[in-house]
């Protein structure tokens, strides 16, 4: 337990570090939907389609399109800012766990 407990402020941060990082994945994500032209298989773009693209299949199966717009990506930055919110911010959660430690 007191290795979990030294471990807590990294952990913490890493884990807040990373799903910003999802949430930025997914911002960008939201903006090259604007532009239908652009392969997100070639060039750079692979970065944001690989690791955004299995989550949207499953979350498409689940939520259709409405009126011809993807909202998948919108969706999930509302989920992955909830969850940082709650567990990261600074009433959240894990910070005040690591506060009170």
């Amino acid at each position: 337990m007191p290795l979990l407990i030294k471990s807590l402020p990294t952990l913490h941060f890493l884990f807040s570090f990373f799903i910003g990082a999802l949430i930025l994945v997914f911002l960008l994500r939201i903006i090259l939907t604007w532009y239908p032209k652009i392969d997100l298989r070639t060039g750079l773009w692979p970065i944001i389609f690989i690791p955004t693209e299995p989550v949207l299949v499953a979350t498409r199966k689940i939520v259709a399109p409405i009126g011809g717009v993807d909202v998948t990506p919108i969706i999930w930055v509302g989920l992955l800012s909830l969850f940082r919110e709650l567990f990261f911010s600074q009433q959240g959660l894990l910070t005040q766990i690591m506060l009170r430690t």
